[in-house]
């Protein structure tokens, strides 16, 4: 069981076309865990070896689970499969949510994840009707539908002023995965 520390967990949103939306959420998991907090992170459409995995594995406070396939999806390659394992990262997150194990949840990539139509914004928002009032929720993703961001405690919008993947960058191991 957790230690019950947070007296009141508030909603977040991490949205926009700037780079750093999954590296916040990470940040904010990083930072609790020094204060003894304990957070899950459940990743949509993230099946990837990413750093924050192996940094993370193991770790005393934080847990990470993804839900998503190895090789990247598209607004219009979305299959069954995908729609299948989304909803079903939704029901482990609720269950982590309920579980009274952990402080804070991170569903990262959720906001990309209702855009392709993996889940429904009302699926998102009951989700959030049924969060303990001492749990933090934080949401990742570029196009934060609108209900979302109205419902939230905090929104952070990312801007991209300038980017070297107009240049043609690839993702780099360490820095973007």
């Amino acid at each position: 069981m957790k230690s019950k520390q947070l007296t009141a967990g508030y909603v977040q949103v991490y949205t926009g076309d700037g780079k750093g939306k999954t590296t916040a959420a990470l940040g904010l998991a990083v930072r609790a865990s020094g204060h003894g907090l304990r957070t899950y992170i459940g990743q949509f459409m993230k099946g990837q070896r990413y750093g924050e995995l192996e940094a993370l594995r193991g770790h005393p406070h934080i847990t990470v689970e993804q839900y998503g396939e190895v090789h990247h999806i598209y607004e219009d390659t979305v299959t069954a499969d995908d729609v299948e394992r989304a909803q079903r990262g939704l029901e482990l997150a609720r269950e982590a949510m309920l579980s009274g194990q952990y402080d804070i949840l991170v569903l990262d990539e959720i906001n990309v994840a209702i855009w392709f139509g993996l889940i429904g914004t009302e699926e998102v928002l009951a989700f959030l009707d049924g969060r303990p009032a001492d749990v933090e929720v934080v949401l990742t993703g570029r196009r934060a539908p609108e209900e979302l961001i109205e419902r939230a405690d905090l929104v952070t919008e990312m801007v991209m002023v300038k980017h070297y993947y107009e240049q043609g960058v690839k993702a780099r191991r360490g820095i973007e995965r």
